[in-house]
């Protein structure tokens, strides 16, 4: 029950950060109740959790305060909507390839100005032609206007978008290696499902299994989404059980529960997975809840399906804070969080 507390107050901190500028000399706080346990000599651990909860009130409040980014010069936000500008980043995701066009996610390096290059961060979602198509890793020059995006891309990290730029490759390959192995099997996959099945089964199966739904006509999104059962088509945690279940089944029946082979073998095809279907926010939350179980299994603890969702998403919005105000986050652990409890 403490991980639970410990997270609540965490998430709870993230959203008190958005709302209010809290200074952070208030994580001290959490100093307050510790004095008591000079005082009693029973029930220590109530203290010490309520001095860990205020700790993590107030340090998720500075988290989510320091992630907003400073909009300075060397920020790539800084230059939206001030006409056209020259902008080299690397392409930092696997492209989405939609109907009738691609979005890249772009992290930008340098831009140029009338004193010559300068370097500034950020990450720019640009909306490009179907092809010619580029990869992840490539390193671009583009010019366009910038422009100030919708709020729901801004609880991706994306401060600037640009609409169908000039585009000039400079480089090819200068993304991490793990991440272009794991793109290219993706797409090898989605390749392979392409040829040995007629459409629109392949582009349904690239859909539902790799998280591919560029491919989908807008007619089959359609039915589904008139039928009511257009959530058939995202990946979510479903799929990590299913996979996790088959691994555990395959590793007992290979080596038995021995030295615990089983559960790695496990925990790396999951996080394999999640990384292989784009990270969306189920996924990564059924990855941790599954990392989790998977834990308390090698450990020899007892399992709590809420622990672990409210862990899941601690870890979430520690490493993302925006993640919190985004929908496919919130119908995920709420609908987790139903099927708990009811």
């Amino acid at each position: 029950m403490s991980l639970i507390y410990i997270s609540c107050a965490w998430v709870v901190g993230i959203f008190l950060g958005s709302r209010f500028n809290l200074p952070l000399i208030l994580i001290l706080t959490g100093l307050i109740p510790l004095p008591l346990l000079f005082l009693v000599g029973k029930h220590k651990k109530p203290i010490i959790l309520a001095s860990l909860c205020l700790i993590a009130l107030f340090g998720g409040a500075f988290c989510f305060m320091s992630s907003l980014p400073t909009v300075d010069e060397d920020c790539l936000q800084f230059y939206n909507d001030k006409g056209a500008v020259e902008i080299k980043g690397m392409v930092d995701r696997d492209p989405d390839v939609r109907d009738r066009f691609t979005h890249l996610r772009l992290s930008a390096t340098e831009i140029k100005l009338d004193g010559g290059w300068r370097e500034v961060s950020g990450t720019g979602l640009l909306f490009v032609t179907r092809y010619p198509s580029y990869s992840y890793g490539d390193v671009l020059l583009v010019t366009g206007e910038l422009e100030e995006p919708p709020g729901y891309l801004a609880h991706q990290g994306i401060y600037s978008t640009m609409r169908y730029p000039k585009i000039e490759i400079v480089e090819t390959g200068k993304g991490l290696g793990v991440m272009e192995w794991i793109y290219s099997l993706r797409n090898r996959l989605s390749q392979t499902l392409a040829e040995v099945l007629p459409e629109p089964q392949a582009s349904l199966a690239q859909g539902i299994i790799l998280g591919i739904r560029g491919n989908i006509p807008s007619t089959l999104k359609a039915n589904f989404s008139r039928t009511g059962t257009a959530h058939i088509l995202a990946i979510s945690g479903l799929h990590l059980s299913i996979v996790a279940g088959i691994l555990l089944s395959l590793g007992i029946w290979l080596f038995g529960r021995r030295h615990y082979l089983y559960i790695w073998l496990a925990l790396g095809t999951i996080w394999l997975y999640a990384l292989l279907t784009g990270m969306h926010p189920p996924i990564v939350r059924g990855a941790i809840m599954a990392s989790l179980f998977l834990t308390a299994e090698l450990l020899g603890r007892q399992r709590s399906a809420i622990t672990a969702l409210a862990f899941a998403a601690a870890i979430m919005v520690g490493i993302s804070p925006q993640i919190l105000w985004t929908a496919s986050f919130q119908m995920s652990f709420l609908a987790m969080a139903g099927l708990i409890f009811i």
